[in-house]
């Protein structure tokens, strides 16, 4: 904890010009932006479930009121002024400077490769459940027009009162009961006609055959091969295509073309528009072939580097692991793309603080 301290300290040293933007020269005093990082990075390494568990361990943990910056005397806070303050004052934006800056490092750039690189996608499950899964409500007609179907005939009284034995009507309108019973068997549910109503940007998907669609975002790295450190974070809503678009962003920020690198992906990254792009981009495509329909040939399969490739990309699912099992991704309590991808961005540098100190003493 001592080295992980030293490399926070340096970081936030050289964020200052950035966090003097977010103090207010009146109002009452607010939880200072540094404090909220470390403690933050303090519920990823010990899997603190919520800002209530980890203000208590604040109270009465030396251990972590050192590394916050807390004296043994200094009160608390309470968890909903701590959860605000980090709503409104750090984004993705603040963690992504952060992730820069210790990748910036003195002490930790010599460790990094410039030339090999490996992307993958992890889903990231929302914090909803399937009964809020629920279908869009039409929007009402400006007026009966023309084209407006006649209205339904009126039947006698004594027909009206008598139950029709017709079978049970789909699903058609939203539920008003959080809590009852409902039965999705024989429903046709996607993300074009339902949306969550408790995060309207969770999305409905699965990566594999076989496995049980959930409602989930989509959280994509950037590793360096030599190491395994994570260099690039982003997220995304969930679809087929996100990963290969969110790896084009990640890879064109990170090296835009300034010399060629490689980059190494699973075959869901296989296709033709995609290896064209990374080749445009001065990127050789080490991703994994498919058995028919590969955009790959043996310009690039044949050489050894990409077998090399092949066998280290599958080091990113270390950093995925560990911020399932670990850290808080596994089912983020966070809602919306922005808050979700400030957590994982977070959380891929905690993994990264978490590593630094076996590597530098190695």
């Amino acid at each position: 904890m001592h080295k992980i301290r030293q490399l926070v300290n340096d970081v936030l040293a050289s964020l200052d010009g950035e966090f003097a933007t977010l103090y207010s020269a009146f109002g009452r005093e607010s939880i200072p932006p540094e404090r909220l990082l470390r403690a933050l990075f303090l519920q990823a390494f010990f899997t603190i479930r919520s800002e209530g568990q980890l203000m208590e361990q604040l109270d009465y943990n030396l251990l972590f009121r050192w590394f916050v910056g807390l004296g043994i005397d200094d009160a608390v806070w309470v968890p909903t002024v701590f959860s605000k303050n980090r709503d409104r004052r750090l984004d993705a934006d603040v963690a992504a400077k952060f992730m820069s800056q210790l990748l910036a490092h003195k002490e930790v750039r010599g460790l990094l490769s410039d030339e090999h690189f490996t992307v993958d996608g992890m889903l990231i499950e929302a914090w909803a459940s399937m009964k809020s899964f629920q279908p869009v409500a039409a929007p009402p007609p400006d007026g009966p027009g023309e084209d407006a179907p006649p209205p339904p005939p009126q039947l006698p009284a004594a027909e009206a009162e008598t139950p029709a034995t017709t079978a049970p009507e789909p699903e058609t309108k939203p539920m008003t009961d959080c809590n009852a019973e409902v039965d999705f068997h024989g429903q046709k549910r996607s993300n074009a006609t339902h949306v969550s109503a408790t995060d309207p940007e969770a999305r409905l998907y699965k990566k594999g055959k076989g496995k049980e669609a959930k409602l989930c975002f989509m959280g994509h790295a950037l590793m360096e091969n030599r190491n395994g450190l994570i260099v690039g974070a982003d997220t995304t809503c969930a679809d087929d295509n996100a990963e290969r678009e969110a790896a084009l962003v990640m890879v064109d920020r990170h090296c835009p073309g300034d010399h060629k690198i490689t980059l190494g992906a699973d075959k869901g990254y296989d296709t033709s528009d995609f290896v064209a792009e990374l080749r445009s981009m001065n990127v050789a495509p080490h991703v994994a072939a498919k058995i028919k329909g590969s955009a790959l040939d043996g310009r690039t399969t044949r050489h050894a580097g990409y077998k090399t490739s092949q066998m280290i990309r599958k080091r990113i699912e270390e950093a995925f692991g560990w911020g399932k099992t670990v850290g808080p991704i596994a089912k983020t309590m966070l809602r919306g793309v922005e808050r979700v991808g400030f957590q994982f961005k977070m959380t891929m540098a905690a993994y990264n603080l978490a590593r630094l100190p076996r590597l530098l003493a190695a």
